[in-house]
Formats: C-alpha cells, structure tokens, sequence
C-alpha cells in the first residue's frame, strides 16, 4: 500500500531542480569562502552560481510542461530549492557586501536580510497552497514578484557594485540603495501584483523578424558587457510589474508574448462538445479524463 502513494519522478525536470539546488549551494560556499578571504572574486563566483540558478529555475518547469509531467513532487522540490537558491544565498550576499555596514541601529542590516528570506518563503508557501487547491490566480502571471527575479535583482546590481568598486569608480552611498531595495521586494513579494511569467513562449512561439533581431542583439549585447546588462535587464522586469496595471492591453500581448488563442468554427466546436459529452456518459470516464 506505501509503494502505491510513492511519487512518480520525472528525471528531466528533477535533474534542473537539482541544478538549482547545487548552484544555490555552491553560491553559499563561496559567499563564506569571500568573507573569511576577504576576496570580490569569491563573491563574484556566487553571483554567477545564483544567476546559473535562474538558468535552471526557468528550464526545469519548462521541461516539466513540455513533457506534460508537471507533479505535485516537482512543485515542492522546486520550493525547497527556490528557497536554497533565491532565499538563502542572496540575503547571504547582501548582507555581507553591503547591509552588515549599516547594522548601526543594531540589528537593521540582519532584520532587512531576514525579512527578505521570511517573505520569500511566505510567498512559495502560497504559491503551493493555491497550486494545491487549485486557484488560478492568473493562467498568464504570477501573484507577486517571484522569488527569482528577487533574487535575480539583487544579485545583479551586487554585481555591478562590485564592478564599480574594482573600477575605482566612486559610488558613494549609492549601494546603500540596495537595502531599501531589498525591503521593497520583500513587500513586492508577498503582494498581490501580477507579473508575467512567459510561459506562453515554447518552440511553436513565432514572431516579427525584427523582434527575433532585436532578441539576438539583446542577448549578444548582455554577454559582451555581463558586468552591469544583468541588473538592465532585471530591474526592468520588476519595474514593468509595477507599471503593468497601466499598460495597455494591446502592449501587454507583445511584451509579455501572450499565446495566441485558437478559435474552432461552429462545426468543429460542435463535435468537441459531442465528444465530451460521450466522454462523460462513459462508466470509466474518470480514468478517461485524468492527466
């Protein structure tokens, strides 16, 4: 009767949240590995490892859907890792970079690290819990700013800090910024704000010529000058979640890459409802039905 309720795993999808995990690992190491060495390219070495972990958080659920082999195991294993990954790793990073300087009311730098960690749990517990129960808040979105592209944000302007700072270019209390930024994800997190999650974009996806061309040079432009395109490229994204509610419709399908909907003539959707109607007078229809 146990082995009945053992979860069938899907190798492929697991195998990218595996890499997840083990980049949110490596990231952490190498995060103690830069406090104790007092060395950036330690740090350096982490922000790689949580960015390679958003390579891998946007493959793994990807695989999952085009396989058709989504489970309730993946949806939590992804959590577990999400929280390793885009939790743990980038309050680590902050903190020792840039929030343990300002620990001057005691405390202010580890409690905006650890509001950070405590809404991004909160937010992938409830992920969970509407996925459980099946509430869809949006088909297209994502109810507050996913934890990812939290971690993603931070991850890339502690990137560009760093890269300032071995450039010998003066920022002043600029990185300070940071930990107010950081307080407002936590908030974006854990909000009701949608933003989109691109997962309409698969390999049937077709668009304008010069909107691949203007891809190709965005991806090119950002590996030529990794150092500071990363935290373009994120702080955009949370900046159009928070001005997507102003955006207009006809916008919204071209940024966000909406799948386009199939409509079926009277005859064809005639025979779909004929169908399915047959389907549900069958005795074994539940076995029928079930994905």
């Amino acid at each position: 009767m146990t082995h009945d309720l053992e979860p069938r795993i899907p190798v492929l999808p697991t195998l990218m949240t595996a890499g997840n995990i083990l980049c949110g690992f490596v990231a952490i190491l190498e995060i103690f590995d830069g406090r104790h060495l007092s060395m950036n390219q330690h740090y350096h070495y982490a922000i790689v490892f949580i960015l390679l972990a958003c390579l891998f958080d946007a493959l793994d659920g990807r695989v999952a859907r085009m396989g058709g082999t989504e489970s309730p195991f993946g949806r939590e294993l992804d959590s577990l890792a999400d929280i390793v990954s885009f939790g743990v790793a980038p309050a680590l990073l902050v903190h020792d970079i840039v929030l343990k300087e300002i620990d001057t009311p005691k405390g202010l730098g580890w409690l905006i690290s650890c509001v950070y960690l405590v809404c991004g749990a909160m937010r992938l517990a409830r992920f969970n819990c509407l996925a459980a129960a099946d509430v869809k808040c949006s088909m297209k979105g994502f109810r507050g700013c996913p934890i990812p592209a939290a971690a993603g944000v931070i991850s890339s302007l502690t990137l560009l800090i760093i890269w300032l700072d071995s450039n010998e270019k003066e920022i002043g209390n600029w990185k300070y910024v940071l930990a107010g930024l950081m307080a407002l994800l936590s908030y974006l997190m854990v909000s009701n704000l949608e933003y989109p999650s691109f997962k309409a974009v698969n390999w049937r996806t077709k668009r304008s010529f010069h909107w691949v061309l203007v891809t190709i040079f965005v991806i090119a432009f950002t590996v030529m000058n990794w150092h500071w395109m990363p935290a373009v490229l994120f702080v955009s994204y949370l900046l159009y979640g928070l001005a997507r509610p102003w955006v207009s419709r006809k916008w919204r399908q071209e940024i966000e890459i909406e799948a386009e909907t199939v409509e079926l003539d009277p005859e064809a959707e005639t025979l779909a409802l004929n169908g399915d109607s047959e389907l549900r007078d069958r005795p074994d229809r539940d076995s029928a039905v079930q994905i």
